[in-house]
């Protein structure tokens, strides 16, 4: 005969805690025991639980465990012979997503208007029964919700007879066998994730549910090209690194051919944080060869004199002139000559920008542009430079204004607070992110927090060098710019 919960002793109390620091521990009768660590949290809750069956097998009996960690907390049953039983799981809410807000709005409860409450209908007496009267040891309770007024009782009208019309048959068209709904895949994340790896499937949480519906977003592939401008007037303020993580994390997730353009006046820096090809070209050499990449006999893999390929994030760049003795100054026209060349063989096209709004490579840019990323690190005066560049866009009217109001503004933690790892110098980076975050928040569609991360810092930018928070975030970053197309 098996055992139930109920028939478990809660003694010894056992609790198994996973921290986000990359700690664990199990706590037996209030003795600790620090639980080896791994490459993983879940290898971590992995080992923890190893641990809990070890104190189940010397005590010959089932046991219960109290588990918590930054995802939840709830009671687990584990058995000597490795079975696992969940009696309950509460998991957090408190954060949607790793560093990253709301990107669509939430549903607002109706408001609750108060009422006083409604007299108690007067007792009807029914032909056949009398009324009877109140009594003092029987006090008749009030209602405790408004009821509707009571309606006068219409008279009784004589029924009409109606001929019942003959049964048809129902069109083959109106009904299918087909299941509509998805089957919804079982937790990988979490505890939830852990316990079903070990038999016990488990739903997902919702920071997990939210993940899967960020990957779906940024996975779609739309009709027609797609066009991506990242600008800032204020140098610093993060472009690059935006236009090669937005880059990598669409590239990857959409299998969508994907380019990164340096669309700078002159030298601009893309070409140095991302892998360089066998080749010194660039987007002078792409527009000199504009007439034969466009010819309808050129192969597709012809463009490949001419960009550099990122070979783990699966998207190519299209670098600036790094002639240092060169002073050509891209033109509004040869904007227009290399936008048609790359939307020819790719469907997203990223467009780093300089710092000069007036400039006409950087005008006829937000021409071509389906989606505006305007990036700003938490430093006020890049946060200013942020504002005035959406509010020269919007002061144009037009497609300018209607970027400049649809806009995502993707605001990163300074990296100069990181660098003195003072704990109060944290919080001020942190409360002026968020600052800087709302105060752009009534202006545009979406705004996204990055945390920082030394990985974007220097050198070239590598998806999988970034920790998984500051990824986790860069998806939620790269969902809401795709739900602008």
């Amino acid at each position: 005969m098996g055992t139930t919960p109920t028939q478990v002793m809660a003694f010894p109390n056992i609790r198994a805690i996973v921290r986000d620091n990359g700690t664990a521990e199990v706590i037996v009768a209030g003795n600790s025991r620090i639980v080896p660590a791994g490459e993983s949290v879940q290898e971590l809750r992995s080992n923890a639980l190893a641990l809990v069956v070890g104190e189940a097998q010397t005590l010959q009996r089932p046991v219960r465990v109290q588990i918590e960690d930054p995802e939840g907390h709830g009671e687990l049953i584990v058995h000597p012979d490795n079975k696992i039983e969940s009696v309950s799981y509460d998991p957090r809410q408190t954060r949607r997503r790793a560093e990253a807000p709301e990107t669509t709005p939430q549903t607002v409860a109706p408001a609750i208007i108060e009422t006083g409450a409604a007299p108690a209908p007067e007792p009807v007496a029914t032909p056949t029964e009398s009324a009877p009267a109140p009594s003092a040891a029987a006090p008749v309770n009030p209602q405790p919700w408004p009821t509707a007024p009571a309606t006068a009782t219409p008279e009784p009208q004589t029924a009409a007879v109606v001929e019942e019309e003959p049964p048809t048959r129902r069109s083959l068209k109106e009904t299918s066998f087909l299941v509509s709904a998805p089957v919804l895949e079982p937790a990988t994340q979490g505890w939830r994730g852990t316990l079903t790896r070990l038999g016990l499937r488990m739903d997902p949480s919702v920071e997990e549910l939210t993940e899967r519906e960020d990957i779906r977003t940024v996975s779609q592939h739309w009709p027609g090209p797609r066009t991506i401008a990242v600008v800032n007037r204020k140098g610093g303020a993060n472009k690059t690194p935006t236009v090669v993580m937005l880059s990598a994390i669409l590239a990857r997730y959409s299998g969508a051919a994907t380019v990164a353009w340096d669309n700078n006046e002159s030298q601009g820096t893309l070409g140095w944080r991302t892998e360089k090809g066998a080749h010194d070209r660039s987007v002078l050499d792409l527009i000199d060869a504009s007439t034969e990449l466009l010819s309808p006999s050129t192969n597709a893999a012809e463009i490949a004199k001419f960009v550099h390929h990122q070979t783990a994030d699966k998207f190519d760049v299209l670098r600036s002139d790094e002639n240092e003795e060169g002073d050509h100054e891209v033109t509004a026209e040869e904007v227009d000559i290399a936008h048609q060349v790359l939307t020819r063989y790719y469907r997203l096209v990223v467009m780093d920008s300089g710092n000069t709004a007036r400039a006409a490579n950087w005008r006829r840019m937000i021409d071509h542009t389906n989606q505006l990323v305007v990036p700003v690190t938490a430093i006020e005066d890049r946060a200013e430079a942020a504002r005035l560049t959406l509010q020269t866009l919007e002061s144009r009217g037009g497609h300018d204004a209607e970027l400049a109001r649809n806009a995502v503004v993707i605001v990163s933690e300074s990296t100069d607070a990181k660098r003195s790892m003072s704990g109060e110098a944290l919080k001020r980076a942190k409360d002026e992110a968020q600052r800087i975050a709302d105060g752009f928040a009534p202006f545009v569609r979406a705004v996204v927090r990055i945390p920082y991360d030394p990985a974007l810092v220097n050198g070239p930018i590598r998806y999988e060098a970034l920790q998984p928070a500051t990824q986790r975030a860069w998806l939620a970053a790269a969902a809401a710019v795709a739900a602008g197309f």
